[in-house]
């Protein structure tokens, strides 16, 4: 089978790009980042970011307020805030000026059929546009509001920001509009992601969407493709002993295996989009889940301490690759759905 994109494809792709770096580019994000320890906490302290633990998640201490360092303009914030402010720290906030942005790009509603108000195109094109997103690192309920397109109103169109109980986890809870599933109950829990707040569910666990799964997948080759130009770039500027630290064999090996996986997960990503075969969407999630989790291991170690600081982009991807591995059931839930496959086929 062929996988090549198509010049429409390409579009599409581009249009999105073009269009996360004008209103969501690295400076938009480490303002997100930051804008997570503004507010009780360093008015009443009167100190700037420095917070390094996350906090509980969602309303009274959300999802990781290990926030940024440096704002837009990259500047150092101020020293280390106490424990106290810490926990005073406000949820972050879901822009809905991006979130209306990307329904008028066609994002949410690109599925649904023209007839019905969409754009009325495909699982293919849909990878792509999440794994753009995934690139850009955009925060929000995106795969549950995709979803809920022409079902929940406004969610088409971005108007509505709708969250999802995923394997007993929701993420955004605090932000959304409408909640998919039962959320009775649900506890804030600290998260990693400083722009990814849980909480976690009571209910019992339902059986993951496959559709759900891919996109996530999606996002996840994002975050590994990525990665793979922060490591390529960084090895190429950065010099060691006059030498660019890409000429020594350790670090072209590190550059190396996060390409070499990240092209693996694409090519299974895009097949599964294709097919939409429930064992293809399994093992693309495996192997998008290693690329991203594991490229941006790499890539941190490429960067060395400076790929740990808040002014880098690369423990953020990290951070949010640790959080998606948990949706769908966990990665445990798809290595079972493709071992049941190859059983079947093989029985």
């Amino acid at each position: 089978m062929r996988f090549r994109l198509t010049d429409d494809q390409r579009a599409l792709r581009d249009g999105l790009r073009e269009a996360l770096a004008r209103r969501f580019d690295a400076d938009a994000l480490r303002a997100a980042v930051v804008a997570g320890t503004e507010g009780a906490g360093a008015s009443r302290h009167g100190m700037g970011d420095g917070c390094t633990e996350s906090e509980g998640a969602g309303p009274g201490g959300d999802g990781g307020r290990r926030v940024g360092r440096a704002g837009a303009g990259g500047r150092r914030a101020g020293p280390t805030r106490t424990y106290e402010a810490r926990r005073t720290a406000v949820p972050p906030r879901l822009d809905r000026a991006l979130w209306r942005a990307l329904g008028d790009l066609g994002f949410f509603a690109l599925r649904l059929p023209e007839a019905d108000g969409g754009v009325g195109l495909g699982l293919p094109e849909a990878v792509l546009l999440f794994e753009e997103a995934g690139r850009a690192l955009v925060p929000g309920p995106l795969v549950a509001t995709h979803l809920a397109a022409g079902a929940v109103p406004g969610a088409a169109t971005g108007e509505t920001v709708v969250a999802a109980v995923d394997g007993g986890l929701v993420e955004w809870l605090g932000e959304a509009d409408v909640v998919r599933g039962d959320a009775t109950g649900a506890v804030p829990l600290r998260s990693l992601d400083p722009l990814t707040p849980l909480h976690r569910v009571p209910a019992g666990r339902a059986a993951p969407d496959p559709v759900a799964v891919l996109l996530t997948a999606a996002e996840q080759l994002g975050t590994a493709g990525r990665v793979c130009e922060l490591a390529a770039q960084h090895a190429r500027a950065r010099e060691q002993f006059g030498r660019p630290v890409g000429a020594f064999q350790a670090v072209a090996h590190l550059c190396a295996g996060i390409l070499v996986r990240a092209e693996t997960a694409r090519a299974a990503v895009y097949a599964a989009a294709v097919t939409a075969d429930p064992a293809d969407i399994a093992a693309a999630r495996i192997l998008a889940d290693e690329a991203a989790v594991r490229g941006a291991r790499d890539c941190l170690q490429v960067h060395g301490g400076m790929g740990f600081t808040w002014e880098s982009e690369v423990h953020l991807h990290l951070k949010r690759a640790w959080v998606r591995t948990q949706r769908g059931g966990g990665i445990t839930e798809s290595e079972e759905a493709l071992a049941a496959a190859l059983s079947a086929e093989s029985a």
